[in-house]
Formats: C-alpha cells, sequence, structure tokens
C-alpha cells in the first residue's frame, strides 16, 4: 500500500508518519512551514498549489491519501488552506482513484445539541468551523471518502499545542482561564493514529466519529495535562466560563459507530492516563 500524508510535520502527523512508515509498502509525508520528522518519504509541499499537488500525486500514485494538512495562526490563510487545501487534494485523489481519508473537527457544530451523530449537520459558529464544514461539503463529491471528525488531539511523549501554550503562559505568570463550560472527547494522538491507519484499509466511506470515550470540559483536560506533565506553579489559572456566543459550549461527540467499526479502541483521558501510571485528581466543579 502506497500512503501519501499531508501535513506530516503537524502534531498529528508527526506521529501518524512513523507508524505509517511501518505499515505502508510505500510513504510520502509532506510539510510547509515546520520541520519534518525524521522519517523517509519527507516532501515540501504547499496544499494550496494545485499544480504542485498533482504533480506529487500523479507521481507517487498513492493508493490512500490521509489528509491532515493544517494551517498558519493567520486567519485568512487558516480559511484558504483548508478549503483550497481540500479542493485540491480531493481533486488530486478522484485523478489516481485514490482513497481519501480527511481530518475534520468536532467544532463544525455548534455545541447546543450535543452528543452529536455523523448524520447531525455542521452549524459552525466561527470562521475555522465554517471553513472545516465546507471542506467536508468539497470532499463528499469524491466517492472513495472518510471524513474523520475528532476532537482535541493529546500526547504524552510530546507536549500538545494547547496544553504547550497553557504551561507557557503559566511559566511566565500570565492569567490563564480554563473554560468550565465546554466540552469536549478528547483522543489519544496514538489512537487517532491507528485509527486513520485502520481505516485506510476498510471499505468504509462517508462521516465517522473518532474521537475518545470520554467526555470533559476544557477545565478539566486542561488540569490533568498540566498533572501529567508535573506543571505545578498554577498561582495565575483560574477556571470559568467561556464565550458561548463565540465558541460552541458542548460538542460531544456519538463515538458509537467507530466503536463497532474499528478494532482500535477509544480510550478516554482517564484510562490513557491511568494505564501511564497517573492518578487522576478530582476536577469536578
Amino acid at each position: 500500500m502506497r500512503i501519501l500524508i499531508t501535513g506530516g510535520s503537524g502534531y498529528l502527523g508527526r506521529h501518524l508518519a512513523p507508524l505509517a512508515a511501518e505499515a505502508a509498502g510505500e510513504l510520502i509525508h509532506t510539510y510547509f512551514s515546520r520541520r519534518p520528522p525524521p522519517v523517509i518519504g519527507a516532501r515540501y509541499l504547499d496544499v494550496r498549489d494545485l499544480a504542485a499537488v498533482i504533480e506529487l500525486v500523479d507521481g507517487f500514485e498513492p493508493d490512500v491519501i490521509i489528509h491532515a494538512a493544517g494551517s498558519s495562526g493567520r486567519p485568512h490563510s487558516m480559511v484558504d488552506v483548508i478549503r483550497r487545501g481540500a479542493q485540491n487534494i480531493t481533486a488530486a485523489a478522484a485523478r489516481r482513484d485514490a482513497r481519501l481519508i480527511h481530518l475534520s473537527t468536532d467544532v463544525v457544530f455548534d455545541g447546543r445539541q450535543a452528543p452529536y451523530a455523523e448524520a447531525d449537520p455542521p452549524s459552525p459558529l466561527h470562521d475555522y468551523g465554517w471553513a472545516k464544514a465546507e471542506a467536508e461539503q468539497i470532499v463528499v463529491r469524491h466517492e472513495d471518502h472518510v471524513i474523520v471528525r475528532t476532537s482535541l488531539i493529546y500526547g504524552l511523549q510530546e507536549m500538545d499545542h494547547g496544553t504547550s501554550w497553557i504551561v507557557e503562559a503559566l511559566r511566565a505568570q500570565r492569567p490563564v482561564t480554563l473554560f468550565t463550560d465546554q466540552i469536549r472527547n478528547p483522543i489519544w494522538v496514538a489512537t487517532l493514529s491507528q485509527a486513520c491507519l485502520e481505516l485506510a484499509a476498510l471499505d468504509y466511506r462517508g462521516v465517522l466519529h473518532v474521537a475518545g470515550t470520554q467526555a470533559l470540559s476544557r477545565a478539566e483536560f486542561g488540569r490533568r495535562m498540566l498533572d501529567w506533565w508535573g506543571v505545578d506553579r498554577r498561582e495565575t489559572l483560574a477556571v470559568g466560563p467561556g464565550n458561548s456566543d463565540r465558541w460552541p459550549a458542548n460538542c460531544t461527540l456519538d463515538v458509537g459507530r467507530a466503536l463497532s467499526l474499528l478494532k482500535t479502541p477509544l480510550p478516554g483521558v482517564d484510562e490513557v492516563l491511568r494505564y501511564h501510571g497517573l492518578e487522576i485528581r478530582d476536577y469536578r466543579v
């Protein structure tokens, strides 16, 4: 099996590429602004460049494309990467009849009617959610596709971006508020990586919710991550409600379909942390 991973230097990609290298007959993983992981097959690619995307895909002839490319922090660039990237990757996948696994997000929902099943219509509240929802509508035009909606991705060997921001702010004695009314079901990056590779070989098509089985508030999740990384200085840390008009409140995904389809387990945060030896504190608020 030939596998192409876009966004191979992103947080998911850095964990996914080494596993894919073991599973695939041949692998290419792309990068744009970050240094790629030390895995054979790294190629520079701007997914906004249709000619470059087609040249890479036509030359490599992948059986499976896992589209995990992210975006820069600038709003205009973010939306452009998500929309145009999905359009270009989908067009290239169609040219080669490649299976397309597209990474999406739980924040395509407004957070008012959780838990969300695969058939529930997107209703985003912000630009990122709208861009991801529009990308999904592009991907469905390709027959052999899977849209993987997922949630907060974390790891235990490399700090995820959200936790890294919190830790950096706390160490600099800057105020940080973790929201008590924003509910998600975070997923261990090892689990998500394995699920993507399993889907590469399955015949399933359509949307699939792949997230952890435990729903947690951002406050509960954030403090568990601080415990795991041994961050004890929390003088500037506060917990409280967020802005429900701008950010969805409860985006819990119903993962029942994925649990019945996949051999890959979808453990919750507490199960993962306990397995790795962390004693879980009671952070209910």
